[in-house]
């Protein structure tokens, strides 16, 4: 029984941890670095992703650097970061890659929110999973023998605890990400 708890748990886990490195690639009002982790840069005959090849700062609240740790790449880097989709345009300026930030408009900040709500919504979806996934173990250990009817109830109340402090936990994480991006 405490392997099937411990399973959801992770499982619940598991779901808000890719919900935040998701929420990482919505845009707020302010530059991060963070946005661009999910650029890949074709170098070398291979896709890599950028920060296995750059240095990434904010210098500024709207401004972006690319420092490429080989100078003959920003070209490469700058490509990449076109095809990303990401809504930005990457200027080469020596060794270095700049790119502006352009602040959003109300129609594109309220597009960004709906979007960080989609992603909740299906981390939500990927916890009740979670938990269905651990009662169905439970409902077959006690047909098994190896629970009683008490002992199945508890554990099913604490798979429910389990699922209602995670979508609690996404919730606020999604708030959170909210208030930066309305954030002007």
């Amino acid at each position: 029984m405490q392997s099937v708890l411990s399973e959801s748990e992770k499982g619940m886990k598991s779901s808000v941890d890719h919900l935040k490195e998701e929420l990482k690639n919505i845009r707020t009002g302010r530059a991060s670095p963070s946005l661009l982790d999910s650029v890949m840069v074709d170098v070398y005959g291979t896709a890599m992703r950028l920060r296995d090849l750059a240095t990434v700062t904010a210098p500024e609240p709207r401004l972006l650097m690319v420092t490429p740790f080989d100078r003959n790449n920003c070209g490469p880097v700058s490509k990449g970061i076109e095809k990303s989709n990401l809504g930005v345009q990457p200027t080469i300026d020596g060794n270095i890659v700049r790119i502006n930030i352009p602040p959003m408009d109300e129609a594109k900040r309220k597009e960004m929110v709906k979007l960080a709500w989609d992603k909740c919504e299906k981390c939500k979806v990927s916890i009740r999973d979670a938990r269905r996934k651990a009662n169905e173990a439970l409902k077959q250990l006690k047909s098994d023998g190896e629970l009683t009817e008490d002992a199945l109830k508890g554990a099913e109340k604490k798979i429910q605890d389990q699922t209602d402090r995670y979508c609690k936990l996404a919730d606020e994480t999604v708030a959170h990400k909210q208030e930066e991006v309305l954030a002007i």
